[in-house]
């Protein structure tokens, strides 16, 4: 899948510094304006392609904002798989800071599990959640991002 996006969303919280400088180098590289939404500050680096969003404190603030501004074919990174449903239901492409990209194909079968996991969680079946972030998944997240820009 290769997609040209007239911007890059990062939904910044949650987004691991090495994820945000590697789209920022993207960025960069391809001339492709990238705006963060956070609910506090967050370093940025000085560019006219790159701006920073901050939205008011509570539940899902930043993801309503990314989702009221997102366009067809735009880019969000983000770990929230509710919010990467509704940006996949506005015709723009999702992908999670460890590479994996949603799509209409697989984001139904992602939001299941990912309700299921919940509920057991919640029950106190399972405890935990995933594992720590790596060098590893930097790479996946760079492969795959090469992979829809190029």
């Amino acid at each position: 899948m290769k997609i040209k996006p007239n911007k890059i969303w990062i939904d910044a919280d949650a987004c691991p510094k090495a994820v945000k400088e590697t789209v920022f180098k993207a960025s960069a590289r391809l001339n492709l304006p990238v705006v963060l939404v956070a609910n506090s500050y967050q370093a940025i680096p000085h560019s006219d392609l790159v701006r920073l969003i901050i939205v008011d404190r509570g539940d899902d603030v930043a993801d309503q904002y990314i989702v009221d501004h997102v366009e067809k074919n735009d880019l969000v990174i983000t770990a929230d798989i509710p919010l990467a449903a509704r940006i996949v239901e506005k015709e723009a492409v999702a992908i999670n800071p460890r590479g994996e990209i949603y799509t209409e194909e697989n984001i139904g079968e992602i939001l299941s599990m990912r309700n299921f996991m919940k509920e057991l969680r919640d029950g106190g079946s399972i405890t935990g959640g995933p594992s720590a972030f790596s060098a590893r998944d930097v790479q996946e997240f760079a492969n795959s991002l090469n992979k829809l820009l190029s």
